[in-house]
C-alpha cells in the first residue's frame, strides 16, 4: 500500500471553504471510479488557518499510477489552481506492515505486536 500525506496552503484562507464544497464530488468520484482507490481525503486543517490536510491510500504503485493520469486528478489540481494555490507539501509513502493499533486488552501499541 502507499499513503500520501500531506498540506495544501491557499492564498486567501477565506477560500477553504468553498474550496472543499469543490472538493467533495472530486473526492467521491476518485473513491469511486478508481480501482485501488482505498481512501482519499481532503480536509481543513484546524490548527493552521488556509490550509488543507491530505490523506490518500493506494493499494499499489499501479493504481497511484492510472491516478496520476485520471481526469479526477487533473480536476481536482484545477480547481485548487482556480481558488487560489499557494503551496503545497505531499510526500508518498510505501506501507510495508498493517497491523490494529490496540491490541486484544484495548491497549494502544506503538510497536508492531502481532509480526513478533
Amino acid at each position: 500500500m502507499i499513503i500520501i500525506a500531506g498540506t495544501i496552503d491557499l492564498e486567501d484562507p477565506s477560500l477553504v471553504a468553498e474550496a472543499m464544497q469543490r472538493a467533495i464530488p472530486l473526492q467521491k468520484a476518485t473513491r469511486d471510479d478508481e480501482p485501488g482507490c482505498l481512501a482519499y481525503v481532503f480536509n481543513p486543517d484546524p490548527c493552521t488557518v488556509g490550509r488543507i490536510c491530505v490523506y490518500e491510500l493506494w493499494e499499489d504503485e499501479a493504481s497511484l499510477a492510472l491516478h496520476f493520469k485520471h481526469e479526477n486528478y487533473f480536476n481536482m489540481g484545477g480547481m485548487l489552481r482556480e481558488i487560489g494555490l499557494k503551496g503545497a507539501d505531499n510526500n508518498k509513502y510505501r506501507v510495508d506492515a498493517v497491523e490494529p493499533v490496540y491490541d486484544e486488552t484495548a491497549t494502544p501499541r506503538a510497536d508492531f505486536f502481532t509480526l513478533k
